[in-house]
């Protein structure tokens, strides 16, 4: 039986796609590339994948346009003194152990050489009124209902603990009391839960003003969605990027259904049948500076557009954070039918 790390090596050549597969099949999330003679000649973290799926790289793009190739290693003589240093000096979550002839024997997990769980706080909407799912929502909040054997609510919770988070706030409204009575402190599910109640809704950033000053950066997710996203990996990519707001986006494609001109001082220039557009949407996921929490006027209505857009008016930075994984939104019939479905294969 083959070891864990075994899957996370892909022989070149090799395209961004295949990168995603690994990393994807794999339970270390760090792509070791290997020749033909197996020697290791460079890495793909999680980040570097969504890096390059920001600067437009296709799912066809050679791995070696975008891989390290200078990668931190080990030894199998480095000491767990040394290790351990390694991992917090760099901020490495994962190192490749090469032999003497550059062949990966290992491939190291900071976790396995310390007990990693999240200080950072999850912060999670839950107060909605779920129109939309009207008539299920009409006595149960939308986080309540049940996909799978579950509460949509319970699996996004059950999903950060798979990551280490442990500390969480759920903004409350509509049938506040019933989410109250079901996960009440949290301690049957082995974590912290509090409340913040909206006496009215707040919008989708302004309940983060009735929290206490944050020390840390902090994870704000919607309580109606579904996703396989590696939030510890999302964490270490906001770090990386000394961001004030990372936003998760996810790519969406239109076809114009018509030939489309291009144009110029009334001169064609182009014909192109029916394009295929590309954009990046919000994905309702974003980690948020303790800075930009703790500036929010209290009680104060405030949504997330018009939060990072006064951010981006101050020149402080937000970043993207592409999902390539398994995400669903359940804001209408359509998808809360089609999560029962997800929900066998996915969780």
């Amino acid at each position: 039986m083959n070891e864990p790390w075994t899957d996370s090596l892909l022989p070149l050549p090799a395209t961004m796609q295949d990168a995603i597969k690994t990393l994807n099949e794999s339970s270390i999330k760090l792509v070791c590339l290997t020749n033909a003679q197996a020697q290791l000649v460079g890495v793909i973290t999680d980040g570097d994948i969504r890096r390059a799926i920001v600067a437009g790289k296709e799912l066809s793009t050679p791995v070696t346009d975008f891989m390290c190739t200078t990668p931190v290693t080990f030894s199998p003589q480095d000491s767990r003194i040394a290790r351990k240093k390694a991992f917090e000096h760099h901020k490495l979550l994962y190192i490749p152990v090469l032999d003497a002839e550059n062949k990966v024997i290992n491939i190291e997990v900071s976790q396995s050489l310390s007990v990693l769980t999240q200080s950072n706080t999850v912060f999670l909407m839950a107060g909605g009124y779920g129109t939309r799912l009207r008539p299920l929502t009409e006595e149960c909040p939308k986080p309540l209902l049940k996909v799978g054997t579950k509460p949509i609510l319970e699996t996004i919770i059950e999903s950060f603990v798979n990551y280490g988070f442990q500390e969480f706030k759920v903004s409350v409204h509509y049938l506040a009391e019933q989410i109250k009575d079901y996960f009440k402190d949290g301690s049957q599910f082995g974590v912290d839960i509090g409340y913040v109640e909206e006496s009215k809704p707040l919008g989708t950033a302004g309940a983060l003003s009735l929290l206490p000053a944050q020390t840390d950066p902090l994870i704000l997710m919607n309580g109606d969605l579904l996703t396989k996203v590696d939030f510890k990996e999302l964490l270490a990519y906001h770090l990386s990027e000394q961001a004030q707001i990372t936003m998760c986006v996810r790519e969406y494609e239109y076809q114009v259904p018509y030939g489309v001109i291009n144009a110029q001082d009334n001169q064609v220039k182009e014909i192109v049948e029916k394009p295929i557009e590309k954009y990046f949407v919000n994905a309702g996921i974003y980690v948020i500076s303790p800075e930009v929490v703790n500036a929010l006027a209290k009680g104060g209505h405030k949504d997330m557009p018009d939060l990072i857009n006064e951010c981006l008016a101050k020149q402080e930075k937000v970043a993207m954070f592409p999902i390539h994984e398994y995400w669903l939104d359940i804001g209408r019939m359509a998808d809360f039918e089609r999560a029962q479905i997800d929900f066998l294969h996915n969780f």
